[in-house]
């Protein structure tokens, strides 16, 4: 990897008032409901087209059918956050998406609906996501002095929700026998998202920036990309683990556990995941490390386990055991790469940096969530899940061979 190049001041931080200022609540709320009801999404999935006689495959297309338009606009979300601000934008994502939920509310409520409205329904809320992403880094600093810690507490609290959402999806699933009441929630959750966004009131940074044509500015934004060898580096190594892992693992994990013990099992299973996040939020709110990257690498070990007792069909409490200890280990690393991303990287260019950082992560897990199912129908679910064991030791080994990602400091 090449020399780093050097960095500029971070820019203007958050206000005074402490970490539960004004402006934090509102955002901390907005993330927090909006992330309980996406944490409905899988189990309504699957719930609505299991039940409704479909192929485990539909339920990884749905997934896909989010996961790719946001991959690839996410892009364009960024710039459009530095052109507009990332607050229109948010409002307008969580608009859109408002629309998508509530539409795929009325088309389960009314039966079995197409799997192509699902697929198209899906695109849309993947849209709005990548309206609304990018502005997530660059408000953070804006709310927040201390960065780490905003990010562990909203972490802490997004994990409590997602342990939530499949929960009360799985009773909701369970007591109506249909997606729809779940989808209703989750529209109703980017309405609350949408207000609190909307009263977010947030001073200029610095000096207005002379903008150039789209394409020039994308292109601006791929030349920070490219000058910070650690930021680079962490996606590219991202790629092959959201193909080979990450994609596939939710939604095999949705089928095997919905199959074999029922959609209640698999909510509940969620929500351990979620507890874990919780301790993994918390133990990034104690440890600072002098070099995040690296803490996080090593605690990256912890989804192996998880991978291990899915892959050889071990006990529901075995599962349970692997869903914490996944999520207490990818809930560290998220915090620590965050937080690095925040500090190191200058406020001009927050918002399509972390643009590239979302869609380099999420492109090709993508494609992971959508050939999960064809492989796994050839090979074993099982198999595929055991061979990303041995794709998550590399991807450790490999973050921590790499100097500037090991190496990089923290930033106070």
């Amino acid at each position: 990897m090449p020399e780093e190049a050097p960095e500029r001041a971070p820019g203007p931080r958050a206000a005074s008032g402490g970490l539960w200022n004004h402006n934090f609540r509102l955002f901390f709320v907005a993330r927090t409901v909006a992330v309980f009801g996406d944490g409905m999404v899988p189990v309504a999935l699957a719930a609505g087209l299991l039940g409704a006689g479909r192929p485990g495959s539909t339920v990884g297309y749905a997934l896909a059918a989010w996961i790719g338009p946001f991959a690839v606009l996410v892009l364009f979300g960024g710039v459009l956050a530095d052109r507009f601000t990332p607050r229109r934008m948010m409002i307008l994502a969580d608009g859109l998406r408002l629309v998508g939920a509530s539409v795929l509310a009325l088309s389960f409520a009314a039966g079995d609906p197409s799997v192509w409205v699902v697929y198209g329904l899906s695109a849309v809320s993947g849209i709005g996501a990548a309206l609304f992403q990018p502005g997530v880094a660059s408000i953070v600093p804006r709310v927040a002095h201390d960065v780490q810690k905003a990010n562990a507490v909203l972490r802490v609290c997004e994990a409590l929700m997602t342990m939530a959402g499949p929960a009360f999806a799985g009773l909701v699933v369970g007591l109506s026998g249909g997606a729809g009441a779940v989808f209703a929630a989750n529209a109703a959750t980017f309405g609350v998202s949408g207000v609190c966004m909307f009263l977010l009131r947030l001073f200029p940074e610095g000096d207005p920036v002379k903008r150039g044509s789209l394409l020039a500015e994308l292109v601006d934004g791929w030349h920070e990309f490219t000058a910070r060898s650690w930021l680079w580096g962490v996606i590219a190594i991202w790629t092959v683990y959201g193909l080979t892992v990450a994609g596939p693992m939710m939604p095999l994990t949705a089928v095997l556990v919905t199959e074999g013990h029922g959609a209640g099992t698999y909510g509940a299973l969620m929500a351990v995941n979620g507890a874990g996040s919780v301790a993994g939020g918390l133990l990034a709110l104690r440890l600072r490390p002098g070099r995040p990257l690296a803490a996080g690498a090593v605690a990256l070990l912890g989804v192996v386990v998880n991978l291990v007792v899915l892959g050889l069909g071990m006990s529901v409490p075995a599962l349970g055991a692997g869903q914490f200890v996944g999520g207490a280990a990818f809930a560290f690393w998220l915090v620590m790469w965050s937080t690095t991303v925040q500090t190191h990287v200058p406020a001009d260019a927050l918002n399509r940096l972390h643009a590239y950082d979302v869609s380099g992560s999420l492109l090709m897990m993508a494609a992971g969530r959508a050939l999960a199912g064809p492989v796994a129908e050839r090979v074993g679910a099982e198999q595929v899940l055991l061979a990303g064991v041995g794709v998550m030791v590399a991807v450790v080994g490999v973050l921590l061979g790499a100097r500037p990602i090991r190496e990089l400091r923290r930033v106070e």
